[in-house]
């Protein structure tokens, strides 16, 4: 096991490293090894992120590292449905869930930009409502786990297993990059694990309701985002 306390006096650099390292060591390893990982490495500078789409990440995470920190970002536009998602997971899993909010409520938002920015400026409500709040929510973090997974639009097709999220300056694991929507159909029905209701409503992919539409027979899962949009990322997971 790393001794948590030397990675905490690690320079940019060498978490980098460490980050290219762990990506190419660990790229056939199973998501429960690659978790452990970053469990053993990390200790409670590590959390996982969920969008509440479903758990199984958190539900992963939580079998390696009972009580680790899951961070939500609760933008304000959620649909109850996911909101009712993070609940049922608090309540039920061997986790600590964080909720994230932005630093103006979609009213002020709305007096200070004019109402439906996300209309109007996506890619600025984004930056409000979720990359600001995610910047300074993991700030007491060295790395953060995500959901994604290669199989799930272009844009995610080359994502690391671990990589270096330059933009925060910390390591970003995705533990079920090399999954299929199979591989996550099953695992939710072997474990249980709790997921989004919309998913069996025609939604292949959540995100704020206003941004937010079921997909069409033989569309990728990420097109019910942004639809009409050349827009297909939050911002989240850039750079």
């Amino acid at each position: 096991m790393t001794d948590t306390l030397q990675t905490e006096d690690l320079e940019t650099e060498d978490l980098e490293t460490l980050a290219a390292r762990a990506g190419r060591e660990l790229e056939d390893a199973s998501a429960t090894e690659i978790l452990k990982w970053a469990a053993d490495t990390f200790g409670g500078k590590f959390c996982v992120t969920s969008s509440m789409e479903d758990a199984v990440v958190a539900h992963l995470a939580s079998r390696v590292f009972p009580g680790v920190d899951v961070v939500f970002l609760d933008t304000g536009y959620h649909f109850p449905e996911t909101i009712g998602t993070r609940d049922a997971v608090e309540a039920v899993m061997d986790v600590h869930v964080i909720t994230l909010t932005p630093r103006r409520t979609v009213a002020e938002q709305n007096a200070e930009y004019g109402p439906k920015l996300h209309d109007r400026d996506p890619d600025l409500c984004c930056a409000l409502r979720k990359v600001k709040p995610l910047q300074e929510g993991l700030t007491g973090y060295t790395a953060w786990a995500t959901g994604l997974r290669r199989d799930e639009s272009p844009t995610r097709a080359n994502t690391p297993v671990v990589g270096w999220d330059a933009k925060r300056q910390k390591v970003k694991v995705s533990p079920i990059a090399r999954w299929t929507q199979d591989d996550v159909d099953a695992y939710v029905a072997e474990h249980g694990v709790l997921t989004n209701p919309l998913l069996m409503d025609g939604y292949a992919s959540v995100g704020c309701a206003p941004c937010t539409r079921r997909v069409l027979e033989g569309e990728d899962a990420r097109a019910g985002r942004w639809a009409g949009r050349g827009k297909t990322e939050c911002g989240l997971h850039d750079g």
